[in-house]
């Protein structure tokens, strides 16, 4: 996540990292549905307008790291050096982005997902949209040379690798076999 330099969006920051925090600890204390956002707002000591300015929705208070992984993945495509293959600087993002959501203590709130078709709906979109964003990275790179739909065929591939690996036993070794496979797929592009 991107660091705010000024004071201000320090204070945005932090009053964004408030609302997400009392939000998710009410949400596993209580239970998705039974927390309105009145509560969360409430809670975090904030108005409910300024919840709204943080998160547009109750489902994006549990992603709140929705835009960063979105903005993580581009940047795997439009960072790395010229030369570099495509297909390991995706790995290591996706790889770091499964680390990250397969910590310690990340069970109860996938739990709560999965229990919530509200929250999976959402999850559904979200990663939808993440694959249009980095398709569209891939696409705007001269140097990769593949045709749009190589590219948002590689794109869905490397959004449902992170979705499987997040939920298999040994999340590495199924990156590991995924990402093969995704690398194949694209020599075959």
């Amino acid at each position: 996540m991107t660091v705010p330099t000024g004071r201000r969006e320090r204070k945005k920051a932090a009053t964004r990292q408030k609302i997400a925090d009392t939000a998710l600890r009410l949400f596993l204390e209580r239970g998705y549905d039974a927390v309105g956002i009145r509560d969360v707002a409430a809670e975090a000591d904030v108005a409910v307008t300024t919840l709204f300015s943080h998160f547009a929705s109750k489902e994006a208070l549990v992603f709140e790291q929705d835009a960063d992984f979105e903005q993580r993945l581009k940047r795997a495509v439009t960072d790395r050096a010229p030369d570099a293959p495509l297909i390991p600087a995706l790995r290591r993002e996706v790889h770091a982005m499964v680390r990250h959501c397969t910590a310690e203590g990340s069970a109860p709130i996938y739990r709560m997902i999965d229990e919530s078709r509200a929250l999976r709906e959402y999850e559904e979109s979200m990663r939808l949209r993440h694959a249009d964003s980095l398709a569209a990275a891939i696409v705007a790179d001269p140097g990769l040379n593949r045709s749009a739909m190589a590219c948002r065929t590689i794109a869905r591939f490397v959004i449902d690798a992170y979705a499987l690996a997040r939920e298999a036993a040994d999340p590495q070794t199924a990156l590991d076999e995924i990402f093969r496979m995704i690398e194949a797929a694209w020599e075959a592009a």
